[in-house]
């Protein structure tokens, strides 16, 4: 067995935008950055940049090599070698990666979204071939256009993805919404992951493109886990995996709690989920995994059944609320130190992660 981190980050870079063939190029982001001349209110030249999308602006980071605990050449994949190296210190056999500008939306152009998604695919599969199986990546989808979304879902597959990115609320819809199905059904009959991953999932409206905020987040999330189990979605596609990361774990009694609720007051909810003593028919049926942080008590959230569920992942690469670069360590002391079992430990380092994403 290997030590996967299920949640690791690229960021884009120039490199990742060479893959767009001359008829898109008119779609490829551009690095704006802030000039003295901009006025009153304008960020110090040097503090921050954008990736210029037609008219939207997308921040792009300036990332901090201590702080992240990271270089640029494995952020960007400038050099595989390097990240590898990074991975052996750390322990760790495999990095899942997802991207970092597509936790926003960057366009409401359908054409647009098609292009960068394709270019930024094909450089991921490109630079994860150079790793021997180490570096696994999660597929872009341009949604905008569900058509080309399930094309872009048959060529990741064919080219060493492991899941699809989906933002568990996006284009005003719910995860649930069978605008989407095309695309679950595509990943279910190639096997592969569907990933929400703890985002801002809207196309912009105005002249720049949505941040996250500094409220809470993963709260679409959370909503997300509810709709899929509250609507029965896995049974319509009986081979699709659902995971649910970087926000946390922590909610999980929450929901199962509100879940139960439903199901003993909403006399035809008991067609879409079962609650059993120990939960674990809960994650089982619906194939439902979740990322957890190394704070959080996980010897209480094994009770709820997610002993062949929970993953843990480190957020390489970024620094915010999620990121701890330590997380895998933490918990492999926590276990060696008694707090759960050391079959527990095995589970979300492997076992779960290897499960959930078909590696």
């Amino acid at each position: 067995m290997a030590v996967v981190d299920a949640d690791t980050h690229v960021d884009e870079c120039e490199e990742t935008w060479h893959y767009m063939p001359p008829e898109d190029a008119r779609y490829k982001p551009v690095t704006v950055v802030p000039t003295e001349d901009m006025g009153d209110g304008a960020p110090a030249p040097g503090y921050t940049r954008h990736w210029l999308i037609g008219s939207n602006l997308s921040i792009r980071r300036i990332r901090d090599d201590r702080r992240t605990g990271t270089t640029i050449d494995a952020r960007e994949l400038r050099n595989v070698e390097t990240r590898l190296r990074h991975m052996d210190e750390m322990g760790v056999d495999v990095h899942v990666m997802y991207p970092t500008m597509f936790l926003t939306y960057l366009t409401n152009d359908p054409h647009a979204q098609t292009a960068i998604c394709k270019s930024y695919n094909r450089w991921m599969a490109d630079r994860s071939a150079e790793s021997n199986g180490r570096l696994r990546w999660v597929a872009v989808l341009p949604m905008l256009d569900i058509e080309a979304a399930v094309d872009e879902v048959r060529w990741a597959s064919e080219h060493g993805a492991c899941g699809v990115f989906k933002l568990a609320t996006e284009l005003g819809r719910r995860v649930t919404d069978p605008y989407f199905y095309p695309v679950y059904q595509e990943a279910n009959d190639l096997d592969l992951a569907l990933c929400m991953h703890t985002s801002s999932g809207d196309p912009p409206a105005g002249s720049s493109a949505p941040l996250l905020g500094d409220g809470v987040t993963g709260t679409n999330v959370i909503d997300a886990f509810h709709a899929i189990v509250f609507s029965g979605l896995a049974f319509r596609f009986p081979r699709l995996r659902f995971g649910f990361i970087e926000a946390g774990s922590s909610w999980i009694p929450f929901v199962v709690d509100r879940l139960y609720a439903r199901r003993e007051r909403m006399a035809w909810a008991y067609r879409t989920f079962t609650y059993s003593d120990d939960l674990s028919d809960l994650f089982h049926e619906h194939r439902l995994y979740v990322t957890c942080q190394s704070q959080e008590d996980i010897p209480y959230l094994l009770t709820f059944g997610t002993e062949d569920h929970l993953m843990i992942g480190t957020d390489y690469s970024h620094a915010d609320l999620s990121a701890e670069i330590g997380a895998i360590d933490i918990l492999r002391r926590r276990a060696d130190e008694g707090e759960f079992s050391q079959t527990a430990k095995r589970k979300i380092l492997e076992d779960n992660p290897r499960t959930f994403y078909g590696l």
